[in-house]
């Protein structure tokens, strides 16, 4: 057997850090500021246990571009460094003095977290820099150094002057790097990654950041104003959110961040990607799907934890035992939350139903968990603004029910615009009528279907719908074979016969002469093809509609004993015509010849 020590050549390692160490080379900017923000705050921290005797003085970090020189300067005042120490934090190469000082300093550190962990962070400045130099003076004494590299393996070392401890990085950048020249872009930058560091960050003489975002403090000492204000400074435009989540937790994992309610629209997808990630307060990532549920990515905020690193990737998030743990809390709190607003005060919490409902749908929809607790406070809102929990609702329409063995059946409507003559059908007999009209309302009955025991769901405008709602006191239609066939030959002369298909019903007098129906299934796969359900070959199929004749309405007894051919045709399209109006389905030449008639029978009857 042999054994040996793998040779990792430094000629090959430049290549490789100035092209592959981060996907993105703007990284740069974030991980050089936050080698001086720990610099910083190892200097607070030396200070506190009385190790460093000078003046803190002012500690803040200061960026400089200088376009005719072509250089990117980071400034901090810091713990510098000596001769021995560039030797052994920047020439060996993964070498972390934040680990080493963490190690040494475990329990005082913390008051003062540090964000590096690789020892690889100052090497993404080769990704946009032909040469490098560092001139850092250690609190430790009064000379200072000098290194210089041109992203070889060789670099020189040299005493140099330097009046104040700290650290001086100034990037000579490369011509295929140019752009980070432009001062509006680092700008932006720093905004973006630094936005919230703890140590203050200077640019063009401008403070950049909040060093105490709401997020690391304690939840007693904020108030609704401060969680409001914080608000608005993740998201400048927009309304006030509904409420918020605060996490704070430090067994098992380390987690801290604010999660916020938003107020949902329609579109749900405007509202993704809201959540930031950081780590110890170093802007990470705004794709979050990984690291929360789905449904959770509907939520606006942040998230800080400092065990997942600034390198973090897709892939890193998918499989990583800590990023599953936080998912899991997350969840969990986020439900709880939902529980409690829900118990405290309910007329409140039904005040922001049409805010949050489509959110708590997502993730009864996508997350099992989420669905045990959600069942106990998420509500359906009847077409009369009632709203109802899954049981209370199953105990009202239960009272209506004769044979408790038999499927309980919930009517509902998409549109009350639309299905206005439906609704008013079934209170007319006593029914109830649920109001789903959301863009995931066609996914969310089919679950309700599976989830609640031995239910089904039926829109007020479904084929089905009249025959659940038939009450037996209604009498049976006097209409003979022979005089249905007469009224269907007139009513398909009027219809595409691939489309509709004319049924017969015996209704209530007063009931419309003529409704238009679809199939409960067949309409319900459309809705979900159109909400993006998975069921795409329903797209392209036609609509199929039910034409059906109220076979009491005295209209058709006037029609079959009309001996004017004219206007017997003229009476069934506009029972036909008023149909389609009621659906909304009366369209352009069709529905302006229908208001010339009506127009024209105003006109005589006047």
């Amino acid at each position: 057997m042999q054994t040996g020590k793998i040779n990792v050549q430094t000629e090959n390692i430049f290549p490789i850090i100035k092209k592959f160490l981060y996907s993105d080379h703007e990284i740069f900017l974030r991980e050089l500021v936050s080698n001086a923000t720990d610099a910083t705050q190892k200097l607070k921290t030396l200070t506190s246990l009385g190790e460093n005797k000078t003046e803190l003085g002012d500690l803040a970090i200061e960026i400089a571009v200088n376009k005719e020189a072509k250089t990117i300067t980071i400034s901090d005042k810091g713990v510098g460094m000596t001769a021995d120490e560039v030797e052994k934090y920047i020439n060996q190469i993964a070498f972390s003095g934040a680990e080493e000082f963490v190690s040494k300093y475990k329990d005082e550190s913390a008051a003062n977290p540090l964000i590096g962990h690789f020892g690889l962070g100052f090497y993404s400045s080769f990704m946009v820099s032909d040469r490098v130099e560092i001139l850092t003076r250690s609190y430790q004494t009064d000379k200072a150094v000098r290194w210089e590299c041109d992203g070889s393996p060789d670099y020189t070392l040299e005493e140099a002057e330097k009046a104040e401890r700290g650290t001086v990085i100034t990037l000579h950048i490369s011509e295929d790097s140019l752009e980070f020249l432009d001062n509006h872009k680092i700008e932006g930058l720093l905004k973006k990654y630094c936005r919230f560091l703890p140590v203050e960050i200077k640019f063009e003489g401008r403070l950049i950041n909040n060093t105490s975002p709401a997020w690391t403090k304690k939840p007693a000492e904020l108030k609704d104003e401060d969680y409001k204000n914080f608000y608005h400074e993740l998201y400048p435009v927009g309304d006030d959110p509904l409420f918020n989540i605060h996490l704070n937790v430090d067994y098992l994992f380390n987690l801290t961040g604010i999660l916020y309610f938003p107020k949902l629209k329609k579109n749900f997808e405007i509202q993704r990607n809201k959540i930031q990630l950081y780590s110890n307060q170093v802007f990470v990532t705004d794709s979050v799907e990984g690291i929360v549920p789905e449904f959770l990515t509907l939520l606006h905020g942040v998230i800080d934890s400092p065990d997942i690193p600034l390198n973090v990737s897709r892939s890193y998030l998918q499989s990583d035992a800590n990023v599953k743990k936080i998912s899991s809390h997350i969840t969990k709190k986020v439900a709880d939350k939902l529980d409690d607003l829900f118990k405290e005060n309910r007329p409140d919490f039904e005040s922001k139903w049409d805010d949050i409902g489509m959110f708590i749908k997502y993730g009864i929809l996508s997350d099992e968990k989420f669905y045990d607790k959600a069942k106990n406070f998420c509500l359906l809102k009847n077409t009369e603004n009632k709203y109802f929990t899954f049981d209370e609702y199953r105990q009202l329409i239960s009272l209506n029910q004769e044979d408790k063995n038999k499927k309980i059946v919930y009517l509902y409507a998409g549109n009350v615009t639309e299905q206005h003559s439906f609704i008013e059908a079934a209170r007319k007999k006593g029914y109830d009528v649920l109001l789903m009209d959301g863009v995931l309302d066609s996914h969310f009955i089919n679950q309700l279907e599976h989830k609640l025991e031995n239910a089904t769901f039926v829109r007020v405008d479904a084929e089905t719908a009249d025959r659940l709602i038939v009450k037996d006191e209604i009498k049976e239609s006097a209409l003979s074979e022979e005089q249905k066939n007469a009224i269907q030959s007139l009513l398909e002369s009027n219809i595409n016969k691939e489309q509709y298909k004319v049924a017969f019903e015996n209704l209530h007098a007063d009931d419309m002469p003529v409704v238009i129906t679809r199939p409960e299934f067949m309409r319900r796969m459309k809705d979900m093809a159109a909400a993006g359900g998975g069921y795409d070959f329903m797209g392209n199929m036609p609509e199929q509609f039910q034409l059906v004749v109220n076979t009491n309405h005295p209209l058709f007894a006037k029609i079959l004993t009309e001996t004017n051919a004219a206007s017997q045709a003229s009476l069934a399209k506009q029972a036909v015509d008023l149909a389609l109006l009621a659906q909304n389905m009366l369209k352009g030449e069709a529905l302006t010849e229908f208001i010339r008639k009506n127009v024209a029978f105003l006109n005589n009857e006047s």
